[in-house]
């Protein structure tokens, strides 16, 4: 994760890859990890930092998708519940078991939502969590004490997964770097090469010195997410949008709302969707929308109507009524769905299944998909790549491989170095070992010193933003907090960096212009 040896390797104008993967989401960082432990010369590109866009903006869950059992998407069900496993197999220090109620006041909740649980866990098989269960109205009240008791007849429990995204992103991308693969961050894709009608590699440019790259690939994968129309359009400019972006809004509130352990799932909203309320690195984060947008941003916004909906469905199953000053921070993201052939359809009701595409050029499209099954879409997309590109066959292995970190004895519910796995004590140590790293950042959140210094060196992170969006959840969960401690973080950063004064000022007053758009100042 060093990014000036990347870039000496890129600079090499006779090197020749065998896959260059553009994007550095979810989806790019499993193709990454997938092709580097098989074998090949691997180089991910990405235009910002990892998991800015969709992949840092999810709900935090690793579920199959209740949701889409309703849907009668069956096979999809039964490839997340099975990727759902491997992931709490591969990842312990990263993923870890939550426990969901749904809450019932109808007389005939808790009998419907049990039967289509108990199919749920039978499909999940030996990678189940635990039996799903009806509960009495008393023990609803007991696990959900600040859950609106008029008229609740009970509820029903059942077990899904949490993780942390951009800290599985990081991780990820230390893994493919464990096999060889070559990341790198802020280097933007601007044209595909092409040697006759085939496509054999990428111009980039690094984003941080303007300086252009001509790289050479046998296989180029367009792993783009909400923008892979722009990459495809480099390759066919009169080709058809395939994306449907729709923007998914989260609110993030005080402890107090859900004070015990237990996540509260809503089956069926006013809009027809799902809507959780989980505990997440001590708050809680309320979501989600289901909203169709016309043109992908890298920052999109919540909308007004999206918080308002939000609140209000909120204070439907609260004793307290989560007002906009309750709100800690708000931040939004776009799904990458497959567009479907059937225009009429509502963005909720389109497969969140994935798709690879692969143009009479050799470019290969991989889109849809949801973070729960990104090692399978990867493995997908890479088997597509051996093919296309004349490598040699290797077998995925990638089932059975440990995520960089890999540890069994650390709680990511109650251990804030739980993210950094085996990495935890060096992390720790640094604030022992150098003086000025020592001690908090910020109490409230838990953040220390030398996480961020650690971020720098061993995590490929260029900015404030990168540190406290992603490194550190900082932003995610109190954007006031974040705008309060950005001058201390730039601080330590220049120091690691070796920055001038004008480029921590640049960087505080580029993080406060990002951070408005994350709390709400008029409530």
């Amino acid at each position: 994760m060093n990014r000036n040896s990347v870039l000496k390797k890129v600079k090499k104008k006779t090197k020749e890859w065998d896959i260059v993967i553009i994007g550095g989401g979810a989806t790019g960082l499993g193709c990454a990890v997938d092709a580097a432990s098989r074998g090949y010369k691997t180089l991910l590109l990405e235009q910002s930092d990892f998991a800015k866009g969709t992949s840092s903006r999810s709900t935090k869950l690793v579920h199959g998708g209740v949701r889409y059992l309703q849907q009668g998407d069956i096979s999809l069900v039964f490839e997340a519940l099975n990727e759902r496993g491997l992931m709490f197999k591969n990842a312990p220090h990263l993923v870890s078991n939550q426990s969901f109620i749904i809450p019932t006041y109808e007389w005939w909740g808790g009998p419907f939502y049990t039967v289509g649980l108990k199919v749920y866990d039978f499909m999940a098989g030996k990678l189940g969590l635990g039996p799903s269960n009806m509960l009495s109205r008393e023990e609803a009240i007991n696990a959900l004490p600040t859950i609106e008791t008029d008229g609740l007849k009970g509820g029903v429990i059942y077990q899904d997964g949490q993780f942390d995204d951009s800290r599985m992103a990081i991780s990820l991308a230390q893994t493919a770097v464990d096999y060889g693969a070559s990341v790198l961050n802020y280097c933007k894709v601007t044209k595909l090469i092409k040697e006759g009608e085939l496509i054999c590699g990428v111009v980039a440019v690094d984003q941080e010195t303007g300086e252009k790259y001509k790289i050479k690939s046998k296989t180029v994968i367009n792993a783009t997410g909400v923008f892979a129309d722009n990459i495809i359009k480099m390759d066919e400019p009169v080709k058809s949008d395939i994306i449907v972006p729709s923007q998914g809004v989260h609110l993030v509130l005080n402890k107090e709302f859900l004070p015990n352990d237990f996540a509260i799932m809503v089956p069926h909203t006013s809009d027809g969707r799902v809507m959780f309320a989980v505990p997440w690195h001590n708050h809680v984060v309320v979501g989600t929308t289901d909203t169709l947008v016309e043109n992908p941003l890298l920052e999109p916004t919540a909308l007004d109507s999206e918080v308002d909906f939000l609140l209000e469905t909120a204070g439907k199953y609260l004793v307290k009524q989560p007002t906009r000053k309750d709100v800690l921070s708000v931040f939004a993201g776009l799904r990458p769905l497959a567009k479907s052939e059937d225009d009429g359809k509502k963005t909720k009701e389109i497969s969140r299944g994935h798709k690879i595409i692969i143009s009479i050029t050799g470019l290969i499209t991989v889109i849809g998909g949801k973070w729960t099954t990104y090692r399978k879409m990867a493995e997908d997309t890479i088997e597509k790549a051996i093919m296309l590109g004349g490598l040699p066959e290797r077998d995925c292995i990638t089932k059975h491989l440990p995520i960089h970190g890999f540890r069994m004895d650390v709680n990511p519910h109650t251990d804030l170095f739980a993210v950094y796995g085996i990495d935890k004590e060096e992390v720790i140590s640094l604030g022992d070992e150098e003086k000025q790293l020592s001690g908090l950042l910020s109490k409230k959140l838990n953040i220390y010193k030398s996480q961020v210094a650690w971020a720098v060196r061993k995590e490929m992170a260029r900015t404030v933003e990168d540190v406290l969006a992603r490194r550190i959840r900082g932003l995610f969960l109190d954007a006031r907090e974040s705008i309060r401690i950005a001058p201390e973080v730039a601080d330590i950063m220049a120091k690691e960096l070796g920055k001038p004064n004008k480029w921590k000022t640049e960087q505080i007053k580029a993080f406060n212009a990002l951070a408005k758009n994350y709390f709400f100042t008029n409530d």
